[in-house]
């Protein structure tokens, strides 16, 4: 940006991806003196708030500004409002400033975005924003936003009990391949999928070698890392313990030690790496014990194919670890959007083996219950699993599941006849 202007405006792009989180960001703007974007680096935070914002600062390529913040974070907060502060982590201060500002100004809505790509060590946000913000989490995009799922099946309607019928989406098994090896950066989605996973393990190595340090200021051992997150992905859309991966990235001298696990697996979430899946607690209507480990998830199934080294054409031989990588796929443009519908993504599994992908719970709390299978084989089984779930909940407390449904790779979507839906992926929307 050069020299620091406190009230130039942001410079456009020539076109705008919309995203899902755009209705959520002009809401949180209508509703509260401030909005904190959170999210990973690359997934299009900053755009989307530039889209929004009448003027910025941008503190992770404007080291004047960046200076001047340090010694008086109050000088960033002058411009034409709404004011992007872009990464506004790296000068930690300016949020109790722009709090005050809020503050000082209770009749006015929509003055400051606030982005970041890290939690900060003292985790200021949670202690101090309560009626002041509004907290957005972004990740990479979903298929839908790639142009990548004919949206004929929203998940809005899916609650509203609208039967899912879809086309075929066209997806092949080697598409499907590809998009999860590419992801939803909006920087990669015009290369292939071999110069995107030379950017990916880029990312994955700064991850480890330069942002960790800048979290905390502590120094983790980026080769040790490395194999964590190599043993995450192995283990994706797995509920791994933190003991079982640090055996897994042991080598002569023995396991690393579980609790060195756990802090990396902190660490790598609070820089929006990871996001792990957590578990449901639904009361029951059986003896059964619910199990209430998460399930391990990268924030998009592209940073797992970089971490394992893999390419497509690797993937499409291990149909196995390629099922896995499409489950994750799935969770993520859940994810995406629930959180458009005010909802939360759980997954299911008790003591007696019964599980489910995933369920979407809405504040109301009405709900959904979704089996992620790649290939077609597998239906039958995924929907009896969630026929047994459906009765397995007591639903006196939490009422009928507004759908069972399967989500494929490929096909058409409709409902069966016992009632559970099957809907491809890439005729899903919000």
């Amino acid at each position: 940006m050069g020299a620091y202007k406190p009230n130039q405006a942001p410079e456009r792009s020539v076109v705008y991806r919309a995203r899902v989180v755009d209705a959520e960001l002009a809401a949180g703007l209508g509703a509260t003196g401030a909005v904190l974007i959170e999210g990973p680096r690359g997934c299009g935070k900053t755009e989307t708030a530039r889209h929004a914002a009448r003027s910025e600062v941008r503190l992770d390529v404007d080291d004047e500004a960046r200076a001047a913040g340090l010694v008086a974070p109050a000088v960033l907060l002058a411009g034409d409002r709404p004011r992007l502060i872009d990464e506004w982590q790296l000068v930690p201060a300016v949020w109790n400033h722009v709090r005050r500002e809020v503050d000082d100004h209770p009749d006015q809505t929509g003055q400051f975005v606030l982005t970041g790509s890290a939690v900060p060590s003292d985790d200021a946000t949670r202690h101090s924003g309560g009626l002041r913000f509004t907290r957005l989490r972004m990740r990479p995009m979903s298929l839908a936003e790639t142009g990548h799922s004919t949206g004929d099946v929203s998940l809005a309607a899916l609650f509203a009990g609208e039967d899912p019928r879809a086309r075929d989406p066209g997806l092949t098994i080697k598409d499907l391949a590809e998009r999860i090896a590419v992801g939803g950066w909006p920087g990669l989605l015009g290369r292939t999928p071999d110069q995107a996973l030379v950017a990916l393990r880029g990312y994955l190595d700064e991850a480890r070698r330069v942002d960790l340090v800048r979290l905390d200021g502590v120094r983790r051992d980026p080769e040790n890392v490395a194999r964590v997150l190599r043993s995450l992905a192995r283990n994706v859309a797995t509920a791994a313990s933190a003991r079982s991966i640090a055996a897994d990235v042991g080598g002569s001298d023995g396991p690393i030690d579980h609790h060195t696990v756990l802090d990396y697996i902190a660490a790598l979430t609070r820089l929006f790496v990871l996001e792990d899946l957590p578990a449901w607690s639904p009361a029951l209507r059986s003896r059964s014990i619910l199990r209430t480990a998460v399930t391990r998830h990268f924030v998009d199934p592209s940073l797992a194919v970089a971490a394992l080294d893999a390419r497509p054409e690797r993937l499409l031989r291990d149909v196995e670890t390629l099922g896995l990588l499409f489950e994750s796929l799935a969770v993520r443009d859940l994810r995406i959007y629930a959180q458009a519908l005010d909802a939360t993504v759980f997954h299911y599994r008790d003591n007696n083996g019964l599980e489910a992908d995933a369920v979407v719970q809405r504040r109301d709390g009405s709900w959904i219950a979704l089996e992620v299978k790649l290939g077609q084989a597998a239906i039958d089984g995924a929907a009896a699993n969630l026929l047994r779930l459906a009765d397995r909940v007591d639903t006196d407390r939490h009422g009928k599941p507004a759908v069972l449904a399967v989500i494929t790779g490929w096909g058409y979507g409709y409902r069966r006849p016992d009632g559970v839906a099957v809907i491809p992926v890439g005729a899903l929307a919000p």
